[in-house]
């Protein structure tokens, strides 16, 4: 699982996991769980004795009335390794040259009113329930998009890439990114277009993720537990989907009138420029340059989202670079309220 500028930067490298917090991946669930019932979820890079996503989805399969969960890792778990082939249907020894996959229809509960942690202890140690792929378990090999096919939504911290395979395939999908990525090229025209959004949950702050015995710490902040498991605090997390909720509908309530004093054009386009989402005008019909954090109180029925103002993402929806003063200024999003078009029309 990918980090911060992994969410660019570790999709690089299969190696570099980052496994998201229960509670971080509870918390935006939470706004989700009508659209899971009769569900088949794929966690696509997701160890199923290591991942919180497979540990969430495996206390909650019942509660949520999946249909189906797949979790597929990429290469060998370090935890299968150590149980030789208790986990496999195949006799040749266990190496760590392969991928895993559990493959479940039902979360069995040993006193019929909760999914305990014995009660996924016993099924993940129940032979033949996870088992070895012929691969390394990589996203776009043949047989991990055959259970993409399989699946109707993704939840999982992905490489950056693999939004292109599931906007491909059509999926429907819960995923983890780094805020920063709505202006890349390959993300920006499904986010201007309402293909993708922000998810409920994360709006502002950092979050923690655990990371590999091996992984250096070099991050600002970070602890080691007394355990000993290491973590780092990453920043501009958010949730990605195309899973919808009603709080993306609601109207930001805007305070401010426009005076021209208060709201500077730039030289080079015809927008003016706002400082804070806090301050956008609550009576300017034109376009308006806003910091890329107001993507978080977007609602598509009360704004329009116009193109970016970037410094070279070679798309058409790049309007300008954004000066002021004479200085460039950190990328930021051209708007419209449409409601205030719509008075003026």
């Amino acid at each position: 699982m990918p980090k911060n500028v992994g969410l660019t930067k570790a999709s690089k490298d299969k190696k570099d996991e980052f496994y998201t917090d229960y509670d971080v991946i509870q918390a935006e669930l939470n706004y989700y769980e009508a659209q899971f019932e009769s569900k088949t979820v794929l966690c696509n890079c997701d160890d199923p004795f290591e991942s919180n996503f497979a540990k969430f989805f495996l206390r909650n399969f019942n509660y949520l009335k999946l249909k189906r969960l797949i979790c597929t890792s990429y290469t060998g778990s370090s935890v299968i390794g150590t149980q030789l082939s208790l986990f496999d249907d195949y006799n040749d020894p266990v190496t760590n040259q392969h991928g895993y996959v559990l493959d479940i229809s039902g979360v069995p509960m040993a006193n019929g009113r909760g999914v305990s942690d014995q009660d996924i202890e016993n099924l993940l140690h129940t032979m033949g329930t996870v088992k070895r792929l012929k691969g390394n378990g990589d996203y776009s090999s043949k047989e991990c998009l055959n259970y993409l096919k399989q699946s109707d939504i993704v939840v999982s911290n992905p490489p950056l890439p693999y939004l292109a395979t599931l906007m491909k395939y059509n999926k429907r999908f819960l995923i983890i990114g780094n805020l920063n990525s709505i202006t890349y090229k390959e993300i920006f025209p499904l986010v201007m277009n309402n293909k993708i959004w922000l998810g409920a949950s994360i709006h502002s702050g950092d979050r923690e993720f655990r990371v590999p015995d091996d992984y250096p710490l070099k991050a600002s902040r970070f602890r080691v537990d007394e355990s000993g498991i290491k973590y780092i605090r990453v920043k501009g997390v958010r949730w990605f989907t195309n899973l919808d909720y009603k709080q993306r509908h609601e109207d930001l309530i805007l305070f401010k009138q426009y005076r021209p004093e208060d709201y500077p054009k730039y030289s080079n386009y015809d927008a003016i420029r706002v400082h804070k989402t806090v301050e956008i005008p609550m009576d300017y019909p034109g376009l308006i340059a806003v910091p890329i954090t107001f993507i978080d109180k977007y609602s598509p029925e009360q704004f329009e989202i116009v193109g970016e103002a970037n410094h070279g993402s070679d798309g058409p929806w790049d309007l300008f670079k954004p000066v002021m003063n004479g200085k460039n200024e950190f990328k930021r999003l051209v708007i419209r309220n449409k409601k205030v078009r719509k008075i003026e029309d």
